[in-house]
Parts: C-alpha cells; structure tokens; sequence
C-alpha cells in the first residue's frame, strides 16, 4: 500500500483503471498507484506471454494451428480460457475498487477513524456503469473464444465419428449466386436380395500406420437419394512418405464383379466370389450387416468399402474420408469458390435438375472460378463424356480444393465452413494422427502426381446386365499391374499411357511379315504402354510387306491424335488414311519384315 498522503489533492478514475485492466491485467493498479498489486497481477500472464513467445520462435504458427486438432487439445483451451475470464474479471473488479479506495484514502488525508474503520465508497452510478461495460466487453472476448472452441470440438466430433456430437449439421441457405443447388442422381439407387443376418462380428481396431509404409485412404463421393447412399465417386490416395510421390485411383461407379476378399468369409457366402452388384451399392447392402464385416454402426460398411477395393488393387487401405455432394457445395463455398483449369468442354443435355428435370450444361475450357454448385456439376457431369474424363475432373477438383485454401477468406465464413463439414464430412483417421498427415500433405509433391482411372477400355469391358443396365467388368490383372508399379514407373510414360486408353480407340495389328508370332508381340508392347490392342487371326493385306503400314480409317486420325503421334513414333513411319464403313477397328498396323521387333517387359 502506498506511504501516507500529505494531504495534497488526488483523484484517478475507477473506471480508467478497470480499462487499462482490460488491456493487461495489472495496468490499473499501477494507474492506480498501487505497484506491489500491480506486479502481482501481471507476473503470470507476463510469464505465460514469455513462455508463448518461446514455443512460437521454436514451431511454426501452421503447425500449432494442426495440433489444435489433437484429443484433448480443445479441451485444454476451454479451461484455460475459462480460468483467463475469472482471472481477468478479478483484476479488473479489483482495480475499480481499489483506486476508489485510494481516492477517499487520499482525500482524508491518509486520516481514517480507526474506531469507525475503513470509510463507506461513495456509489458513483456512472463510474460502476463503466466498470460493467469493461467487464461485458471483457467477457464478450472470452465467450466468443468459447463459443468456436465448442463449436471447433463438435464440428470434430462430427468428423471423427464422436457419438456424442450433435451433427445435424446447418439448414441450406439460399445461394446469393442464383445458380442452382445440387441435384439428386436420376438412376435409382442399387440394391441386392440379402438373406438373413448371421452371427455379428466383433470389432476390431484398426492397426496405427506406422509413418513409413505406403498410406492408402479412401475419398468417398456420397450420393444421398431417398434415404439411400450411394457411394458414386470413389478414389484412392496413395501416397509414399519416403519418396513424397502420390497417386490416385479412380473406379467408375458402375464397375461390377470385384473381388470379395478372403478375409471375408461371411461376405463370400452371402455375395459370392465377386460382387456381382455394381461398386456404388456394396456399402448400402453391408453397412447394416453386423455378420459381414467388423466395425460399429458407423464404420462397418466403410470397413467393408475398403476392404473390398484393398482386395481389388491389392493394397491395404487404410483410411477413409467421405464427403456427402450435397455437403460438397457448401465446403467450396465457404472455402469461396475454387479455381479449375478445364481441359476439356463440358456438354451435357441430360443433367439432372429440380424435380427430376434434365437440364443442358456447357462449361467450357479455360481457369474457371467456380462456386460448389458449379463444381459439382462440373466433376459428375457423365452423359457427354467417358468414365476417364469424368474420374479426371474429379480428381482435379479435389487437387483444387486443396489449392484454394485462404484463411483470409475462411474465416468470416466459419460458421458456415463448420457446418458443412460437421454434416458432410466422416472420416476414421485417428485424430491423434492428423497433424503428422497434414505435414506429410504439406510436403508431397502434387505436381508429379500420377492418375489413375480404371475405366474401359484399358481396364475394363462395358456392357449390360438384367437388372442392372450399363455396367463394367473390370479387367481385374492390369488394374492390379498398375497399382504395383505406380510409384515406380515413368511418370511421363504413365501420363502418355493414360493419354491413350481415355482416347478409347481401338487398333488392329496384322503380320504381313511372314514370322510368327510378331503381331502378338507388337500388340503386346502397344498394350502395354496404353493402347487397347488385338492381333487377330485374319490375314493381311497385302499378305507380304516389306516396311510398316498403318492405316486410321473413318476419321481417327483427328478423333485419336495421340495414338496415331505414338504409333508414328514408335514405328517410324507415316500414318495414312482412308474412309470404310466396314471397318471394324479405328487404326490397322500392318507390319512387315523391317518392322521393329517391340516387346513389353515382363510383368511385375
């Protein structure tokens, strides 16, 4: 306490000491005069700011954001936020009173009655006015803290599968654009005869990746149609940890026959060897299905996804993350929009619109900046194009999405960004694990990314099935071949590769060369590097030659340039053409006794 006054006139302002309290406990004691108190009051956040300071010049701002989304973390900053309120409350209401204390000690002249003890403050209504205002000011900082702090912890829970989170997720809002909101798919949903439930499996903990294998996670599309759920996109992301390279495979939804794994008994008795259903219908049928596969009411038919595709590319998937469409359009939204590069127009006369309408898109190429809307119209748009272009979008609108990341633009749409991820967003990657995964995205290298589209003709057949209509067989031995060699092979080769099976042409390879078995090995090697290729038993014309022919009928010179630059430079010569309404295939290569002798290498 201060030394007796000599009686000279003094007087501070309650409510200017509460203020400076606001801005750092301690300020208004020393205000006040009362510097002892004052040090009191401001020796521990003074040693908590140097303690922040001292993490802060040792780990970067990015990574103490990601270790929010560790367990326990959110928690922490709860309590501490809470205890920061009380603390900062006490030496606000403390400074107030004291130097009104120390005003009337002043004004007697340091002289109280000691028979009388300390003299009653005069109320000031104005001045407790203004200590109130400073604490409702104070307080409102704190609650907002806490408000997104639960807010951060649910929208988490949500995404982690917390069975205690409230994931209703927020009600659509009207879209300021006017563009249209996403529309439900206009194919029924898919489903299968199921006899009854066996025995329920118990579940089963996921093994933790270690840090250093191949990382496999699963990116689900989800359609919801008429309380169903379609997984209509599925991809999966790949990535090396030591080399830092990553790949994506993509599997049309329509794909029929895949694997049923071993390791799945049940599944095989109940469904068979394969899954003659298409894929987007296997994790309806077995989400509900207790005795198929381990896991909770939440995860079982995720569970059963995975391991049905780690079967199919033979790998272990260890992850998955899903994303509902409708919730799709919300998250680019409050991301505000993205931005595509379009490499190819988009036309389409048959997308779905309200009401079970069709309606005419056209997106045209070019850098689009697209709101979610857009977006989704732009990866699922089918009707115009192959399974390879629409698996391509798809795959460059998540590359984009993580490109657009803008916090400046995030936060004032975080309460919108929140919900949508609390109702569109599941996942069961460990929580623990996400900052180390988040590092590792932060340090892959997107631009040498290979990807994969498994759609025909290179990697499957298409047809139609009763009940079924359109479906794809897959062929089962060269998506597995890809798999196994994506991180090895040429990235340019595999780019070139996947070039020619989305130009989808078809090519003839006939030996006019009078040896055996060359055309086999010439459409084996043009197989190989991408080409979908048949050496028929039919003779050739003429029936000896001496140099290489090839021949582009009815205009596939122009429908399918990088084949036809290909053969050319694979062969050395010149492609000619010529018009043929019989023509059974797009390109004939006719090899004769100079022709090189290609062979692939052998399969891994």
């Amino acid at each position: 306490m201060q030394s007796r006054s000599n009686g000279a006139p003094r007087r501070r302002s309650p409510f200017v000491a509460a203020f400076l309290s606001l801005l750092f406990p301690g300020l208004g004691h020393a205000y006040a005069g009362a510097n002892q108190r004052a040090l009191a009051f401001a020796a521990l956040p003074i040693l908590l700011l140097a303690l922040a300071a001292g993490v802060v010049a040792r780990v970067e701002l990015r990574t103490l954001a990601v270790n929010l989304l560790l367990p326990g973390v959110l928690q922490g900053v709860f309590v501490a936020n809470l205890i920061a309120l009380v603390y900062r409350l006490v030496a606000i209401i403390d400074a107030w009173r004291v130097t009104a204390y120390l005003n009337a000690w002043y004004a007697t002249g340091g002289r109280f009655d000691d028979r009388r003890g300390r003299p009653r403050l005069a109320f000031n209504p104005l001045s407790f006015a203004g200590l109130l205002a400073v604490i409702l000011v104070m307080a409102g900082g704190h609650v907002a803290v806490a408000r997104y702090d639960v807010l951060a912890m649910n929208t988490l829970g949500c995404i982690f599968l917390d069975p205690n989170a409230e994931c209703q997720g927020a009600s659509p809002s009207p879209d300021p654009s006017g563009s249209e909101e996403p529309i439900e798919s206009d194919e029924p949903e898919p489903t299968v005869s199921l006899p009854p439930e066996g025995s329920a499996l118990p579940n089963a903990s996921i093994p933790p990746w270690n840090g250093t294998e191949r990382l496999n996670i699963l990116l689900i599309g989800a359609d919801e149609q008429r309380g169903g759920h379609n997984t209509d996109t599925l991809i999966v992301l790949s990535v090396d940890p030591v080399t830092k390279q990553v790949a994506m495979f993509s599997l049309p939804r329509d794909t029929v026959d895949v694997p049923i794994p071993a390791s799945a008994p049940n599944a095989r008795r109940l469904f068979g060897s394969v899954y003659r259903g298409k894929i987007n219908s296997f994790f309806i049928n077995t989400r509900h299905r207790t005795d198929l596969f381990p896991g909770t009411a939440q995860t079982r038919g995720y569970n059963g996804i995975k391991a049905l595709l780690g079967e199919l590319y033979h790998i272990d998937i260890k992850y998955f993350v899903e994303v509902n469409f409708d919730g799709f359009t919300k998250i680019v939204d409050a991301f505000g929009g993205i931005t595509v590069n379009v490499q190819v127009p988009v036309a389409d006369n048959r997308f779905p619109g309200a009401n079970g309408t069709l309606r005419r898109i056209y997106i045209p190429v070019g850098v689009q900046h697209m709101n979610g809307a857009q977006a989704l119209v732009y990866a699922r748009s089918r009707y115009s194009s192959n399974d390879y272009e629409r698996g391509q979008r798809q795959q460059r609108v998540l590359l984009s999405l993580r490109q657009s990341v803008d916090i400046a633009t995030i936060l004032p749409r975080i309460n919108v960004l929140a919900a949508a991820l609390s109702e569109a967003v599941r996942t069961d990657i460990p929580q623990e694990l996400v900052p180390q995964l988040l590092s590792l995205a932060e340090s892959v290298d997107t631009k040498s990314l290979r990807s994969y589209v498994f759609a025909p003709p290179r990697y499957g057949t298409e047809g139609t099935r009763a009940g079924a209509g359109f479906i794809i067989v897959p062929n089962i031995s060269r998506i597995r071949a890809a798999v196994a060699e994506a991180f090895t092979v040429d990235p340019e080769f595999e780019a070139r590769r996947q070039a020619l099976a989305a130009e989808e042409g078809t090519v003839w390879v006939l030996n006019a060369s009078g040896e055996t078995g060359q055309a086999s090995r010439l459409a084996a090697y043009l197989d190989y590097v991408g080409m979908t290729v048949s050496a028929p038993n039919q003779p050739a014309d003429p029936p000896s030659l001496s140099g290489t022919r090839i021949t582009a009928y009815n205009g596939a010179e122009t429908k399918m340039p990088v084949t036809v630059k290909t053969l050319e430079e694979l062969l050395g010569v010149t492609v000619v053409t010529a018009t043929d309404p019989t023509a059974r295939a797009d390109i004939v290569v006719t090899i004769g006794r100079t022709t090189p002798d290609l062979t692939p290498p052998p399969a891994p």
